[in-house]
């Protein structure tokens, strides 16, 4: 295990083998990992024992075992000064030296928390994104966007190697209704003629599709056909369904159409991934993995593993594991999505040395990876059980859930424009901008509005669904980016006009209880790491830095640090400043959020 790991842990593993030691010693009793929590703030200590585990093995009042284990332990181990038993809870006082000493320690060392990515191991895989190239990204892909690309850097700070990619859906017959509506519509206009991105091209002409397709469909019935006849033999959807035909049949005027049109999007994205701060490692494409899992499903079949119908159709039946009968491949022999996701599984863990695997999808598809998952442990694939599906909840808006096919989305293009426009208007409300350059007070605007819209999507439980409020997320206090952000300001103003402290000696400084908490909270930070790998929860880090954040506020506000007249003491808590700055950095970074070096 890499030391960074071992520098929050070290005190807490010498108490869990001191009371080993205790209870062997006072009791003759081997115990496994003693319970240690953070002392509650009613009562005095640092780290707290429950003891309750061992009365019924003792058969001893849990008040005599604390006080045993109490005296034991301030005898065995220099760091515990003293202790106080409050029922079956011994509460453990650690000495400040202890603490001022941590700090001297972890100084130097700006990535502390962070385990270099070890090379030598497997790979994990994280896919997001996976957007469609019929229209732009919207306001939901920036949830997907920004939980994907934080679950990765924050598995790369446990030391795990990570690879991240997208599947990019650019086939089937959503794609051929924006193709044919540009052919139909279009005359010939192109992201330069119309000053359009790309993606926002493609994405007018999906809804001029579903306008013309509604309007043919009104006057199929009012020639007597019923409202689900007329769905299915309008004009223009049958004309959609013969260019898919097409496009699968290799017809070049097609294959040209799409291959332009494609090319737009592309472009329209990797512009709003810019804009954004993502980035993929791999790119798939759907037209180039959609017939990948037909073979395995025919090897299925020969194994007994999938069964066909009468009709010739493939299905799984998982109702042994409390699912459905699922249709692998229909009748005249294509396949379906899920078929599709099989094969580009398997062709994932053949490309890359990875040993798991993490979708990041919404909740909809929750019943989806189920059976994935499921088939692929039928289909007897060990790496099967480490696949994941980090499901998420809806992002929506004050008036409602958004519609592509009417248009009625929010653009992440136009929200990210938003942000940075309403952080324009409230820097220059609070006036504090003296001396910057038109650049830089740009360059500001979007740190500040980009930060405050993906602290406001992070912080929140992946589970949960959002309501989103641009206006609530940029405030400067409170819960959000901004306020974060702006206590990194002032740590920076704080560190220039000081100096980088020389000749770092705390021994003669006293440590006031406020030091001391955000002390003990920035040792937490390696450990809270973990904890958000482990959950799959960028929640985690953004709660665990606002936390620290008013820590360090109440110590700012209530502790003079240039103005103290002992220069040890200013020493220290210039020190102590620092990290806290470097943790914030390093709490955002795991969240793709900037800091601005002055606000």
């Amino acid at each position: 295990m890499h030391k960074n790991r071992n520098q929050r842990m070290n005190i807490e593993k010498k108490i869990q083998k001191g009371v080993q030691k205790a209870i062997k010693e006072l009791y003759n009793l081997e115990i496994d990992h003693p319970e240690l929590q953070t002392t509650k703030k009613d009562f005095e200590g640092d780290i707290t024992l429950v003891v309750f585990p061992y009365v019924k093995q003792l058969r001893k009042n849990p008040k005599e075992i604390a006080e045993n284990i109490g005296n034991y332990l301030t005898k065995e181990i220099a760091e515990i000064i003293d202790f106080n038993v409050v029922g079956g809870f011994l509460n453990l006082v650690i000495s400040p030296e202890y603490y001022k000493n941590f700090l001297k320690k972890i100084y130097s060392n700006e990535q502390f928390g962070f385990i270099p990515v070890e090379t030598s191991k497997k790979s994990l895989m994280v896919e997001y994104s996976s957007p469609n190239t019929n229209k732009p990204l919207h306001l939901g892909h920036i949830r997907n966007n920004l939980l994907g690309h934080s679950i990765s850097e924050i598995y790369k700070a446990t030391g795990k190697p990570v690879i991240k990619t997208q599947i990019i859906n650019d086939r089937g017959i959503h794609i051929c209704k924006s193709m044919l509506a540009w052919q139909k519509f279009g005359n010939g206009e192109t992201p330069e003629s119309s000053g359009l991105k790309g993606d926002k091209l493609a994405g007018k002409y999906y809804v001029l599709f579903d306008k013309e397709y509604k309007k043919q469909i009104q006057v199929l019935i009012e020639k007597g056909k019923t409202e689900e006849e007329a769905k299915k033999q309008a004009p223009i959807l049958l004309e959609a369904q013969e260019m898919l035909r097409k496009w699968e049949a290799k017809d070049p005027e097609v294959m040209e159409l799409w291959k332009k049109m494609n090319g737009w999007v592309y472009k329209g994205f990797d512009e709003t991934y810019k804009n954004l701060g993502v980035n993929f490692d791999k790119n798939y494409y759907e037209s180039e993995t959609y017939l990948l899992g037909k073979q395995i499903v025919e090897e299925g079949l020969s194994k007994g593993i999938f069964f066909r119908k009468e009709d010739g159709s493939v299905w799984v039946d998982l109702s042994d594991e409390g699912l459905d009968e699922k249709l692998l491949l229909r009748s005249d022999g294509t396949s379906v999505y899920i078929t599709q996701d099989i094969g580009t599984a398997i062709k994932r863990f053949q490309d890359f040395d990875i040993d798991s695997h993490i979708y990041v999808v919404g909740n909809e598809q929750d019943y989806h990876f189920k059976v994935l998952f499921t088939i692929l442990k039928k289909l007897g694939y060990d790496w099967a059980n480490r696949l994941y599906h980090l499901s998420y909840g809806m992002v929506e808006l004050p008036h409602g859930k958004m519609k592509s096919r009417e248009g009625t989305v929010v653009d992440a293009d136009d929200l990210m424009q938003e942000m940075t426009d309403t952080a324009r208007d409230i820097s220059k409300e609070l006036g504090k901008l003296e001396g910057y350059s038109e650049d830089e007070k740009e360059r500001l605007f979007k740190i500040i509005g980009l930060g405050a819209l993906k602290y406001f999507i992070l912080k929140v439980d992946p589970k949960r669904t959002i309501l989103f409020d641009p206006k609530k997320s940029i405030d400067f206090q409170g819960n959000t980016g901004p306020f974060i952000q702006y206590t990194y300001a002032r740590i920076q103003s704080i560190l220039r006009k000081a100096g980088e402290p020389k000749n770092l000696n705390f021994d003669k400084v006293e440590l006031q209880d406020k030091e001391k908490e955000i002390i003990k909270f920035i040792s937490q930070f390696p450990e809270i790491i973990q904890v958000a790998a482990l959950q799959q929860n960028p929640g985690i880090i953004a709660n665990y830095v606002y936390d620290l954040v008013k820590l360090y506020n109440s110590f700012y506000q209530s502790i003079p640090i240039l103005a103290t007249s002992d220069e040890e003491e200013k020493k220290f808590r210039i020190a102590l400043s620092k990290k806290t700055g470097d943790t914030i950095k390093n709490s955002f970074q795991l969240l793709g959020i900037e800091v601005p070096e002055r606000m």
